[in-house]
């Protein structure tokens, strides 16, 4: 990995290494917490950080790089601005000057990874890949500054993971490899790669600084299984450190899987244990939250941020807080789909799309818009000519569907789906289907995906007819 940066400095320096599906923002910044004096993100690829969008979060303060679909690919605060480092995959120089354009005045780093040996990395010409390339190496030097193996190119760092290519983590680490790169440059040379034998308290690190003579140690594993190995103090209890990291992740909007994710691998053994088995067993970072004993601090700070997002939005224009659609008929009810509320196999929009297929009414159709400021979802759905929709924005475009769905089927006072609802005789109908003629041309048709997005409506009795898109 090769660095470039005019005003970090990486002498005398502990570094959580980057790592994939862990070094999100929560974890960034509880490293820092314990005393990492430089955090790396997680490796983003160029072709997926050049298709976002920069957008500024109000309502969490963050800085966000949002995909087309809506995912937030990187997030990053103000707080670790003077101290993140971001890490790209590529192996195309103009991409990766792009990229590094898209995102310099929101990191303090750039850094190119040149040692990553995963096959999902060198296949796309990237990462150890670009070892065997020097031709690209060199490209990549004279359009960023970045990535020439001598220090008279102006890089102002390298990172060393001790290992060869083919070699895993499992190989012990090559220090005196390191330490001979350390010795003939004059430029930091940043040891990586001593977790597995050398690295499993804050003293070690300084021992494995000694045995490789570099200017600084990046850690990943032993930071991934206990951030507070940065503390100088020494390592503080797991249940605590994962507390704390829980708070940030509800604190940040962390997707739940990503957390549940990185506390899965800081249990490791203990995932067997009541508490694993519960952490295990969450669907959602409530539910998460509700392990660990926080489910009263997930609710203060849900309600926070609400209120925020409720204030932010009151200052914007009303075309923009409500939807395009004339609320003038519009059904409208404070509605949202919960997950855990309802049986995999049967949804709102299943159960609403199965009740107009027995009454012969053309299907439902949903319209769904996107608020730009906060990127919420909200939809309508119309059915024999009424529209319904929940006044409550969601976080998907899947989400705004089912909400507007119970506001249908609530209002007729039909069957919604709901674990324990009394409504076998709905569902058995809907796997018979008796009301429906075989020989009828749209009981045989297969399923369509999309055709509600690309009509507003289907006429009566269209051979056309399609389900709509599964959950």
């Amino acid at each position: 990995m090769i660095v470039n940066n005019l005003s970090l400095c990486y002498h005398n320096k502990l570094i959580l290494a980057p790592m994939v599906r862990v070094g999100t923002l929560p974890m960034r910044l509880l490293a820092l917490d314990y005393g990492a004096d430089i955090v790396y993100c997680e490796e983003l690829i160029d072709l997926k950080m050049l298709q976002c969008k920069r957008v500024v979060n109000e309502v969490l303060s963050t800085v966000d790089f949002v995909a087309p679909d809506d995912r937030v690919i990187f997030r990053t605060c103000k707080r670790e601005q003077s101290r993140v480092v971001f890490q790209m995959g590529t192996s195309d120089a103009e991409r990766a000057l792009a990229v590094a354009r898209l995102v310099e005045n929101d990191v303090a780093g750039i850094d190119v990874n040149m040692g990553c040996p995963k096959e999902y990395s060198t296949k796309g010409g990237m990462g150890a890949a670009l070892l065997s390339d020097p031709d690209k190496i060199e490209k990549l030097e004279d359009t960023l500054s970045l990535v020439k193996r001598i220090e008279s190119t102006g890089i102002a760092a390298i990172a060393v993971h001790g290992r060869k290519r083919e070699e895993r983590p499992q190989h012990p680490v090559n220090c005196e490899t390191i330490k001979a790169i350390a010795e003939t440059l004059s430029i930091p040379v940043i040891a990586n790669g001593g977790s597995h034998d050398h690295i499993k308290d804050y003293l070690d690190m300084e021992d494995f600084r000694q045995a490789t003579a570099a200017s600084s140690v990046m850690v990943a594993r032993a930071a991934m299984w206990n951030p507070s190995i940065f503390l100088k103090e020494g390592l503080r209890p797991l249940e605590e450190v994962m507390r704390k990291y829980i708070r940030y992740a509800v604190q940040y909007d962390n997707h739940y899987t990503n957390t549940k994710y990185c506390l899965c691998q800081m249990l490791r053994e203990q995932l067997e244990s009541p508490q694993g088995k519960l952490l295990h067993a969450a669907q959602s970072s409530q539910e998460i939250c509700e392990a660990f004993g926080l489910g009263t601090f997930y609710e203060e700070t849900t309600r926070e941020l609400d209120s925020r997002r409720a204030e932010f939005l009151a200052r914007t224009p009303e075309e923009v807080r409500e939807p395009a659609e004339d609320p003038s008929g519009v059904i409208k009810m404070a509605v949202k789909f919960d997950r855990r509320a309802y049986s995999p196999q049967i949804t709102p929009k299943t159960c609403l799309l199965e009740w107009c297929r027995r009454e012969r009414l053309a299907q439902p159709v949903y319209e769904t818009i996107q608020r730009p400021l906060d990127r919420l979802f909200c939809s309508v759905v119309t059915v024999a000519e009424q529209k319904y929709q929940s006044t409550l924005w969601d976080k998907s475009k899947k989400l705004a569907e089912q909400a507007a769905a119970i506001v249908c089927l609530r209002s007729q006072g039909l069957p919604e789906g709901r674990l324990g609802e009394e409504s076998s005789s709905f569902h058995k109908r809907k796997r018979e289907a008796p009301d429906q003629d075989p020989g009828d041309p749209r009981a045989q048709e297969p399923a369509v995906p999309g055709d509600l997005c690309k009509k507003p409506f289907v006429t009566l009795g269209s051979s056309k007819e399609s389900p709509l898109e599964g959950w």
